[in-house]
């Protein structure tokens, strides 16, 4: 069997040591990043987060994960503010 290595970027963000911030300050940090996927879009990148969690909310009310995970599934791409690629 092969064994499972951690892409090199785990080694280089895995340890959090690069910078620490909450949540709020990632989606606030994201506001500054033109996504190659969506560049002409005129709102920031943090309505986008809570467009889709409450869009979530509407939907399904009773479950506060899916909505969680609606808010943070674009946190990763602040990566790209400190040279990852888009």
């Amino acid at each position: 069997p092969v064994a499972h290595r951690p892409p090199p970027q785990h080694a280089q963000y895995g340890p959090c040591a690069l910078r620490r911030m909450s949540v709020m300050e990632a989606l606030e940090l994201l506001d500054g990043l033109v996504d190659e996927s969506d560049p002409d879009v005129d709102f920031p990148n943090s309505y986008h987060a809570y467009q889709t969690a409450e869009g979530i909310r509407r939907a399904h009310p009773d479950k506060d994960w899916f909505q969680l995970a609606g808010l943070l599934h674009d946190l990763g791409k602040v990566l790209a503010l400190f040279g990852e690629p888009q």
